[in-house]
């Protein structure tokens, strides 16, 4: 099966949320490296291609679980920056009303059912959003995303077997990015991940995660397999994280972990800039057209810092309302 690329504005929509994701991610870097953070971010620099693509083909109603490296899924999926970055900074008005923080990214709103810490638990979540939306019967997809690091956890041949067997609309997102936390991929895992899938016999596809129109394409297939009621598909994203596993390593680790070639090898690879390479090779836009949306973002990404920055650092006076149903204090709109 292959689906036809996307049209020009689905080219500059696609653009425009990867640069956006990338932007919030070198400001949260920023404001870590400046003190201003309660806690270390895991970035997603680098593999914006992943979560633009795949979000791209999805609605509001459709569902999405996340990992650790969360705020690009989050964004990709129109997820609110100023409420996320209040969330990053611990903020009463972020998304979780500063509870969840960077990890922890949520918002049923738009389908954003959750980051998560622990490595692989999305996988389970996600299967359970699939099987409501079987029952429900109204085509809505469920996607997850996960790590190469969590090919080796048990529960995603647990998921991978009941979504095969009950045949639910579920989409795994593999991104590959070569590293599980400090191990590189090839120390930790055997095999190629994408085998996984494959004795299931769902549709199963490896591509380049830092090839934007690549992953638009097979995410469309994938999307379209899963709400026509062909059960569920597999797609493994190669690509890499141009940061660190998270931000705070630096004040860990006696030694590096990866060659600094390796890391620029990989920003020649970088997929924004391939994204706006294609868009002036196809006369979607130009350069001067490229640079006014990175001025817009720019503006957008200060907007919510200083959001962030301005609200109330969350108390403890907010946990007995976001724990129990008749306490008050829900949260609106959002995760609750």
């Amino acid at each position: 099966m292959s689906s036809n690329g996307p049209s020009p504005d689905q080219v500059r929509a696609m653009h425009g949320r990867m640069l956006l994701i990338r932007k919030m991610e070198e400001r949260l870097s920023a404001d870590f490296h400046a003190g201003k953070l309660p806690g270390g971010v895991h970035l997603y620099i680098g593999q914006e291609a992943v979560a633009a693509g795949v979000c791209a083909q999805l609605t509001d109603a459709d569902k999405i679980a996340s990992t650790h490296r969360g705020h690009g899924h989050f964004l990709a999926k129109g997820g609110d920056p100023k409420t996320m970055m209040a969330e990053v900074y611990g903020r009463e008005t972020g998304i979780c009303k500063g509870m969840g923080g960077s990890m922890h990214v949520a918002d049923f709103s738009k389908g954003i059912i959750g980051a998560n810490g622990i490595v692989g638990a999305g996988l389970a979540i996600t299967a359970g959003a699939a099987f409501a939306a079987e029952l429900d019967g109204d085509g809505q997809v469920a996607v997850c995303f996960f790590g190469d690091g969590a090919s080796n956890q048990g529960v995603l041949m647990e998921t991978l077997n009941v979504t095969s067997l009950w045949k639910l609309p579920m989409v795994f997102i593999c991104e590959h990015n070569g590293f599980a936390e400090f191990s590189p991929a090839a120390t930790v895992t055997s095999g190629e991940i994408a085998d996984r899938a494959r004795p299931f016999g769902m549709p199963v596809q490896v591509i380049d995660g830092n090839d934007a129109v690549a992953v638009w394409t097979a995410a469309a297939d994938a999307v379209a397999h899963a709400r026509g009621g062909g059960g569920p598909a597999f797609i493994e994203a190669k690509t890499y994280r141009i940061h660190g596993h998270f931000e705070m390593e630096v004040h860990m680790l006696s030694r590096p972990y990866r060659e600094e070639a390796e890391i620029e090898a990989w920003r020649g690879r970088d997929p924004i800039q391939r994204l706006a390479k294609h868009m002036v090779e196809a006369g979607i836009a130009d350069e001067n057209e490229i640079a006014e949306v990175e001025a817009r973002t720019d503006a957008e990404v200060e907007e919510a810092a200083a959001f962030a920055e301005a609200g109330t650092p969350a108390g403890p006076g907010l946990a007995p309302g976001l724990m129990f149903a008749d306490a008050g204090g829900g949260i609106s709109g959002g995760a609750s």
